[in-house]
């Protein structure tokens, strides 16, 4: 039987990806996170929700089946959500909230310090705040912040830190403090996703949210989608 890295033979894969398309994505990361033998170590998920600024009202999903049905397999699960009322909530025996963002900087100390509440923080950063060295599942929907954060997590060498990187992106515009031509944009794009492929991330499942408009940077594409989930396994994950 042939091999790959982490010890997931191929026809494993072939299976997980079966799984994906008929079970969705939540038992596709299940599968893996067992099939590279963590299955008896208790598993850390964390949940990222970009802060959402005022003039993007109702922006983000409050939906939370994936990070319940990961804490009842057992996860030790974290959600950072900024709209949380509280700074820490215990939801469940292994479910925690928490009124923190992800960005792709840290807030300016000055400023930080007059805003008390200051609530966004890069993720090297609330990583090194709450002492997790490793995380093997991190899921993150940034509502159009993920170009910015996903540079910064590849400059700040966050991603060896990361098992598998669930992301969903969009395309409907260049970003958070994305721009230029078309076609600039496009290659800042794809030297991002070009970049976790060089630090050994392996994507194995992609979903395209049909619901959503069919935009590609602000021009109408027939069966496109302005929205995709994209899915990665860090093949040198231990």
């Amino acid at each position: 039987m042939s091999t790959d890295l982490l010890g997931f033979s191929r026809s494993r894969l072939g299976s997980a990806r079966r799984l994906y398309s008929r079970l969705g994505w939540l038992r596709a990361a299940l599968f893996f996170t067992e099939a590279g033998g963590l299955a008896g170590a208790p598993l850390l998920l964390m949940s990222l929700v970009f802060l959402r600024p005022a003039s993007y009202p109702g922006l983000g999903s409050d939906d939370t089946h994936f990070e319940v049905r990961m804490a009842d397999e057992g996860c030790e699960v974290h959600r950072f959500d900024p709209s949380v009322n509280s700074a820490h909530v215990l939801e469940s025996q292994r479910l925690w909230f928490h009124r923190l963002s992800v960005d792709w900087r840290d807030p300016h100390p000055a400023v930080a310090a007059q805003k008390l509440h200051s609530n966004a923080r890069k993720l090297g950063t609330i990583l090194n705040e709450f002492g997790h060295h490793k995380i093997d599942v991190l899921k993150a929907d940034l509502e159009s912040a993920e170009w910015k954060v996903l540079e910064n997590l590849i400059l700040e060498d966050v991603l060896g830190q990361i098992g598998q990187l669930i992301f969903e992106i969009h395309l409907h515009w260049p970003g958070f403090e994305v721009s230029g031509s078309d076609s600039s944009v496009v290659r800042f794009w794809y030297s991002l996703l070009k970049e976790l492929e060089l630090k050994d991330f392996r994507l194995f499942h992609s979903y395209k949210d049909l619901s959503k408009p069919q935009l590609f940077l602000k021009k109408d594409i027939f069966n496109a989608s302005s929205c995709y989930i994209l899915s990665w396994v860090n093949t040198r994950w231990k």
